[in-house]
């Protein structure tokens, strides 16, 4: 069967344009009037938010555009593309379409930009269906609760921060703490029916390394991977997430548990920023506009398990917390309305300790849901003796810490080599849930049952 023309994915940009530049429904054209920083005014079209345009260059080419803002007769657009050759009076077409990514199963094994159109040179993709970029929303309580572990082959998630099945998760970290490398292990070992992961204003280069080394080509075959580098527009930036996100919602909607790993939120909240001051919203929390908090939980929200029978969203979005702030304001709105929030410590990671997970300041939300009371019971007492030497640590390594002066300062010295190996975990190596949940009770068994009834951080 001959599939449709509308879901033929572009091959490259100019395909794209040349599709829009033939779509249907064009409207009057208006002008561009006005260049400010990345953003376009123009008058004369009446076209609505989010609409796409075309906007001819001076030398005759035709390059897009999408609607961001107005203020009475004036429309404020961002390019998505080369703006070189745009100049005053420019002729402002509007297309009458508005954002969409082509989906199916073709994609998987393909890596996509931020118009959903193949950047592999594997040849045109032809589809099935479109979603929008702005899913739909679904109702909370329709959605089927977080009741089933996800075996994400990482010992230190899996037994001290045990993720659940539609769970959505923050890795917040500094810069070169090991984030992408720590996505990349999820990515082979986790137990999941398709995986996408959405690379958004990251280093162009490390595009083909996280192909060619993190994912590899066994990865690839149920990856279908977004790619929108820094030195794209911050719309398509902003756009790529949303390709990456409804990408998900349309494998979830076919029943399958899908991994969503997004690299990075910071990223996407940036463009957003750098979008809403250029039209004139004013900066609120520390230069962040209103509308980057309102846009960061519509984002997120899309994720999660689907309604009673259905697929899942397990997430896993990554928080560069600038300058190790943890109170970063982006940090800080995430780590509110996510599942739980993994945090990679620097110390940990110049120390030559990675993942460089600090357990004591990373939590899962859902943990108490997804296993039982004596898992419970195991963390609660990991945690304790774990602390109990990380706080009297600097009395230790200078040797002001007499033996038999504190029982659980004496089992935490014991047992901290044993931790600490058992946390510290190779790329290339897997270790199951089961395999990371009977280590933790190993190196717990000689532990005496003096535990106070403390609760785990929900």
């Amino acid at each position: 069967m001959t599939p449709k023309p509308e879901f033929q994915l572009a091959d490259n940009i100019s395909q794209f344009k040349q599709r829009l530049s033939t779509a249907p429904g064009l409207a009057v054209e208006g002008k561009l009037t006005r260049m400010v920083g990345m953003t376009l005014e123009a008058v004369g079209c009446q076209v609505n938010i989010g609409e796409r345009c075309l906007i001819t260059t001076n030398r005759g080419e035709k390059e897009p555009a999408e609607v961001v803002g107005f203020s009475e007769d004036k429309i404020y657009l961002m390019p998505t593309g080369d703006i070189q050759g745009l100049g005053p009076g420019a002729s402002v077409i509007p297309t009458g379409s508005t954002a969409n990514v082509n989906v199916g199963d073709e994609l998987l094994g393909r890596v996509l930009d931020g118009y959903g159109a193949p950047l592999d040179q594997q040849g045109t993709l032809y589809t099935g269906n479109k979603y929008p970029l702005q899913g739909r929303p679904i109702n909370p309580l329709t959605r089927h609760p977080i009741d089933e572990p996800l075996d994400v082959g990482v010992a230190a998630i899996n037994s001290l921060l045990t993720v659940g099945r539609g769970q959505r998760m923050g890795l917040f970290a500094g810069s070169g703490v090991g984030k992408s490398v720590l996505l990349g292990m999820m990515t082979r070992f986790t137990s999941a029916d398709v995986i996408v992961v959405g690379l958004i204003g990251e280093r162009g280069r490390e595009v083909q390394e996280f192909i060619d080394h993190i994912l590899g080509e066994k990865g690839r075959e149920r990856a279908v991977v977004v790619a929108v580098p820094a030195d794209n527009s911050p719309l398509m930036r902003l756009q790529g997430a949303m390709v990456a996100t409804s990408i998900a919602e349309y494998f979830r909607d076919q029943g399958k548990n899908v991994l969503l790993l997004m690299d990075s939120l910071t990223r996407f909240c940036q463009a957003q920023r750098e979008i809403a001051l250029a039209i004139g919203e004013p900066p609120a929390t520390k230069g962040y506009p209103p509308s980057v908090f309102a846009k960061l939980p519509q984002l997120v929200e899309r994720a999660g398990n689907a309604e009673k029978g259905g697929g899942s969203i397990t997430a896993f979005y990554t928080v560069l917390a600038e300058g190790d702030d943890q109170q970063d304001p982006i940090a800080d709105a995430a780590r509110a309305i996510l599942d739980g929030h993994v945090v990679l410590s620097r110390e940990l990671a110049d120390a030559g300790h990675y993942p460089a997970i600090d357990i004591e300041a990373s939590v899962s939300r859902a943990i108490t849901q997804i296993v039982d009371e004596e898992h419970i019971k195991d963390v609660r007492e990991f945690k304790r003796i774990y602390s109990a030497f990380m706080r009297n640590r600097d009395l230790i390594n200078i040797g002001a810490y007499e033996k038999g002066s504190d029982r659980e300062i004496d089992e935490a010295i014991e047992l901290m080599p044993e931790m600490r190996a058992f946390l510290q975990q190779n790329t290339s190596e897997s270790r199951t849930l089961e395999q990371s949940i009977e280590g933790l009770r190993s190196i717990l068994q000689n532990v005496p049952d003096n535990n106070s009834s403390g609760m785990v951080v929900s």
